[in-house]
């Protein structure tokens, strides 16, 4: 059982460890793919280096200076979080990890297919959460958008209640699954008030009720509407404590909206953090 488990080892999520871990709790750190941090080539505009600072170089540092603190932090890809009575169970590819609070600083990485007719289907038998939409598509054909292990979870959660379910990888490589995967480049969504059909690039189609989009890896979006947690648009909804409305959960950097900057992250970062300690000790009184 953890005290306290970040999702995201940038610079939000990394202040928060160190805030956490300085409390003496239990701190796990998840983290997996590229940060946007990384791509950023030189920071001029961050305090305490003179000449800048490169975005790859910050982010190793961050995580060395957490690892030797004491944080835990693992590389793998979270692929769902599940909601107990007194803690909750992040779901990873490898194994599960029961904490007492989670602090979500992934960035906002809400990844959305160029294919035409997905933006206007939003709503009308496009989705982007199993776990939420899954029950309207009860004995229906559906189909899943993407190739990674996100993308066969989401398949997983569909097959308990649809009647078919295939993956469409839209010209990228067949993911290892039990589900039909179909991997022609797909050329338009195509229906009436709602989804009825999906066309490929090479004149096939397939008859569909529903489309399940599942790019990349889980990101906040995915974790706030299986949570129940309020967004604003694209972003997570917090008070100044940094926390969502749901008890437990808190998030910080990129993901809360506003000023998208190094400095803006670690002070959200370092508030989450506290405010964690703060939910963890009174839960022991």
């Amino acid at each position: 059982m953890y005290d306290v488990t970040i999702i995201g080892a940038g610079p939000a999520g990394i202040s928060a460890s160190l805030y956490a871990k300085r409390a003496n709790l239990n701190v796990l750190v998840l983290y997996y793919g590229e940060s946007n941090l990384e791509q950023a080539v030189k920071i001029d505009n961050y305090y305490g280096f003179k000449e800048g600072v490169g975005g790859e170089e910050l982010f190793n540092s961050g995580i060395e200076q957490a690892k030797n603190l004491g944080v835990q932090v693992e590389n793998l890809e979270v692929l769902g979080i599940e909601g107990q009575e007194n803690s909750f169970i992040i779901n990873t590819e490898k194994e599960n990890f029961e904490t007492k609070t989670i602090i979500i600083a992934t960035g906002n990485r809400k990844l959305k297919p160029n294919i035409l007719g997905i933006k206007e289907f939003e709503g009308k038998g496009v989705s982007y959460c199993a776990i939420c939409d899954a029950f309207f598509y009860r004995n229906k054909k559906v189909a899943v958008i993407g190739n990674g292990k996100f993308a066969v979870k989401e398949a997983t959660e569909l097959s308990h209640v649809a009647g078919n379910v295939t993956i469409l990888t839209n010209g990228l490589e067949k993911p290892e699954c039990k589900f039909d995967v179909k991997t022609n480049k797909i050329k338009a969504i195509i229906g009436d008030e709602r989804v009825s059909k999906v066309e490929f690039e090479d004149g096939s189609s397939i008859e569909i009720d529903g489309i399940f989009v599942a790019l990349g890896e889980a990101g906040a979006g995915d974790f706030a509407r299986i949570l129940g947690i309020i967004q604003k648009g694209e972003n997570i909804q917090v008070n100044e404590e940094m926390e969502t409305n749901v008890p437990g959960i808190y998030a910080c950097g990129n993901i809360t909206g506003g000023l998208l900057q190094v400095c803006k992250a670690v002070y959200e970062g370092a508030k989450a953090g506290l405010t964690a300690v703060n939910y963890v000790r009174a839960s022991k009184e």
